[in-house]
C-alpha cells in the first residue's frame, strides 16, 4: 500500500514542482551534496539532453533551490534556504515511498494547466 502524501508536501509540489524532470533534477542535486552541476552533469544524470537540463537549471536557480559555485563558472550547487530545503527533505521522503503517487499528481496538476491553455486558445 503506497504511503498518502501530506497536505503540506501535496500543496508544496502542486504550487512548486511544474514537472517530474524538474524533481527529479532537483532531487538529484539535493544527493549531490556540494557537488556543482552544469548543463552536461545534469544532462547526464538525468539522460536527458543538454538544452533540457539547462532549462532546469534555469528554473531551479529561479526558485531558489540552488546557487552558483563559488569558483566553478557555469556551475550550480544544491543551496536552497533553510525553510524550502525541509521541504524537499519531506519531499524527497515522501517521494521515496510513493514515487507513482508524487508523479501522478504532478501530472494531474500538468493536464489542468493543458486544458486550461486549451481554453484560452479558444476563447480568444
Amino acid at each position: 500500500m503506497r504511503a498518502a502524501i501530506p497536505d503540506d508536501v501535496r500543496r508544496f509540489v502542486l504550487l512548486a514542482i511544474p514537472s517530474v524532470p524538474y524533481l527529479e533534477a532537483l532531487l538529484l542535486m539535493r544527493g549531490a551534496g556540494p557537488v556543482a552541476f552544469d548543463a552536461a552533469a545534469l544532462a547526464a544524470g538525468l539522460y536527458l539532453d543538454e538544452g533540457a537540463a539547462g532549462d532546469l537549471m534555469a528554473q531551479l536557480r529561479a526558485a531558489g533551490v540552488t546557487a552558483p559555485a563559488p569558483g566553478a563558472a557555469g556551475r550550480v550547487r544544491y543551496a536552497p534556504a533553510a525553510p524550502l530545503a525541509a521541504m524537499i527533505d519531506r519531499l524527497a521522503n515522501v517521494y521515496a515511498d510513493n514515487l507513482v503517487g508524487v508523479s501522478m499528481l504532478i501530472h494531474s496538476t500538468n493536464g489542468k494547466q493543458a486544458r486550461a491553455d486549451a481554453f484560452r486558445l479558444r476563447d480568444e
